[in-house]
């Protein structure tokens, strides 16, 4: 009995262990959502009305100026951009993302997948591994975005993937990231990020009537790849953000199971050690019985 009592020790030591190591982590990702979810709530409002802005200068431009990043044409070879983290220990976000990337490929790409025509650029370690492993074809310059995550080293991704589509590499670039709610809450999405969508119109409605100064060429020219850089930065910092988010959740929830087995975990140990006792005290009086007789 005392081998079984010692194991039931042993287990409950590492059960506190680990939960020392989960609320430790449930803090420190507390802290680190604090400052991500400031950025990307500064972020958010900036990004979308540039995004507008852009949309709207490109549909009310189709025709009058050269714009290679807004060009449609058919889909033969397709880019797609994954966001994820460089750590694991945050519930199911990353597969997530992932599971959302190889079903795009799946219904929207089979047929260019089949040719070998879909490379994933993965930002974060864990889709790195996970599209290196597959035997996708991976673009590996930009995977270690968040060590130190600025807005230049984004830039320098945003930039490839638009030189790849000016340069028909490819012909579609699409941007899967999870885009952050609360703590609690994410939302995978996927956007095209190239060629760069016009703005739907509705029913009636007129063109914006703008007076572009200087022209409308330089304009486009100075704004679009701007605009896609900060694209591309907003969903770095709503990954960023989510990430954190998820990892306290899941952190939260392993240290309320590290309490409930530990409960479990002292009533096992205290039956074990109340039927040792009761062993102990029947062998002393059977004992002292077979002394008398």
């Amino acid at each position: 009995m005392s081998g079984a009592l010692k194991e039931v020790r042993n287990r409950i030591k590492s059960v506190q262990s680990t939960q020392q190591i989960t609320k430790a982590m449930k803090m420190v990702s507390a802290a680190k959502l604090r400052r991500a979810q400031d950025a990307i709530t500064q972020m958010r409002p900036y990004a979308k009305k540039l995004s507008e802005v852009l949309s709207n200068i490109v549909s009310n431009s189709e025709g009058d100026v050269n714009m290679a990043l807004a060009t449609e044409r058919p889909i033969e070879k397709v880019m797609i951009i994954i966001v994820t983290s460089d750590r694991g220990l945050c519930g199911g976000y990353n597969s997530n993302l992932i599971k959302l990337t190889r079903q795009i490929i799946r219904e929207k790409y089979a047929s260019q997948h089949a040719k070998g025509n879909v490379q994933v650029m993965p930002i974060g370690k864990k889709g790195f591994e996970f599209f290196t492993k597959n035997g996708f074809k991976v673009v590996d310059q930009y995977w270690h975005i968040f060590t130190g995550l600025s807005f230049e080293k984004v830039q320098a991704a945003a930039q490839h993937a638009m030189d790849a589509f000016a340069n028909k590499e490819v012909d579609a670039v699409e941007l899967v990231f999870s885009e952050f709610k609360n703590a609690a809450t994410q939302r995978f999405v996927a956007e095209q990020f190239l060629p760069v969508q016009k703005l739907v119109k509705a029913a009636g409605q007129k063109n914006a009537d703008f007076i572009y100064e200087p022209g409308k060429e330089v304009l486009i020219a100075e704004l679009m790849p701007k605009i896609l850089n900060t694209q591309l930065y907003k969903a770095a910092l709503d990954a960023n953000a989510s990430e954190h988010g998820a990892r306290m959740t899941a952190m939260d929830k392993a240290s309320d199971n590290a309490n409930e087995l530990l409960k479990t975990l002292k009533i096992t140990y205290n039956r074990a050690r109340q039927a040792a006792i009761t062993t102990e005290l029947t062998e002393i009086v059977s004992g002292a019985a077979a002394l008398q007789g």
